[in-house]
């Protein structure tokens, strides 16, 4: 029979510990000046945190006005934005009438002619100045002005869902 074997038919439940260093013994605090955790228990001198129940908030300068109530409140987040009201990737006439795409305007020419920066958005077209040239515009929102420019130019606009 060899060693193997015999190391495998003496394992059972007696047998068994754990590996070497994987187990800590625990800090036994407050018994004996001897011990190296005896009379204040590793907490130092008085204080709030030697004391029981101390728990000081993040942030908490001991009364002092914390640092971020001392400086100024800075930027403002759209409540617009996280209401999902203003998710759209806006795109104005002017920048149609500049584009030197013609023709029909479907939202993969946009992106291609470099107007949204991805179609994972919503699309609307914005009104402001007159389109010399008849385009057909394809889009998830259009303003009233710029359907108008658009329509008197003699084009026309589809709306996407």
């Amino acid at each position: 029979m060899s060693e193997e074997q015999n190391n495998e038919s003496t394992l059972d439940l007696s047998s068994l510990s754990p590996a070497s260093g994987s187990r800590k013994k625990r800090k036994r605090v407050g018994v004996g000046e001897g011990s190296g955790n005896g009379k204040t228990c590793g907490k130092g001198h008085k204080g709030q945190k030697s004391r029981s129940g101390a728990r000081i908030p993040a942030g908490f300068e001991g009364g002092q006005m914390p640092l971020h109530r001392r400086l100024p409140k800075v930027g403002f987040t759209s409540r617009k934005r996280l209401r999902g009201v203003n998710v759209f990737s806006l795109v104005s006439t002017a920048a149609l009438e500049a584009t030197s795409a013609s023709g029909e305007l479907t939202l993969d020419v946009l992106k291609e002619s470099g107007l949204i920066p991805s179609q994972k958005r919503k699309v609307k077209i914005l009104g402001g100045t007159e389109l010399s040239k008849a385009i057909v515009v394809e889009a998830h929102a259009v303003s009233k002005s710029a359907r108008e420019a658009i329509e008197k130019a003699g084009g026309s606009v589809r709306i996407v869902s």
